[in-house]
């Protein structure tokens, strides 16, 4: 019965390339969450801001009721803590609207800021 081949002698040489890759990643040049301002505190303000708000405010403009989860910045901080904070930048939303449609709101914004 033959021998199983083993991959010791190729790990090290991999490892160079790994390194590479892990630092070329789309996050690495990122902060983490807690760094970004979203720990524990904003966790907590979160919670209560859905409690308090608990329907997607892009879905109650179309007619529909969805439960929202996510606060979003209507505004966009940019690490700006005062502007984090303000409550009377934060808008319920459910994920898909978050994802889809302000995420396109913010391109377009982008676009126009750019170009």
């Amino acid at each position: 019965m033959p021998k199983i081949a083993t991959l010791k002698s190729v790990i090290p040489t991999l490892r160079p390339q790994l390194r590479e890759l892990q630092t070329a990643s789309w996050r690495a040049h990122r902060h983490t969450a807690a760094q970004r301002g979203y720990g524990y505190r904003w966790q907590k303000a979160r919670a209560a801001f859905l409690l308090a708000n608990p329907l997607c405010r892009y879905c109650i403009r179309a007619g529909r009721t969805t439960p929202a989860s996510v606060v979003d910045h209507i505004e966009r901080h940019e690490g700006d803590a005062q502007l984090f904070w303000d409550r009377a930048n934060w808008q319920p939303l459910c994920k898909t609207c978050h994802d889809g449609l302000k995420a396109r709101q913010e391109a377009q914004e982008a676009a126009g800021r750019v170009g």
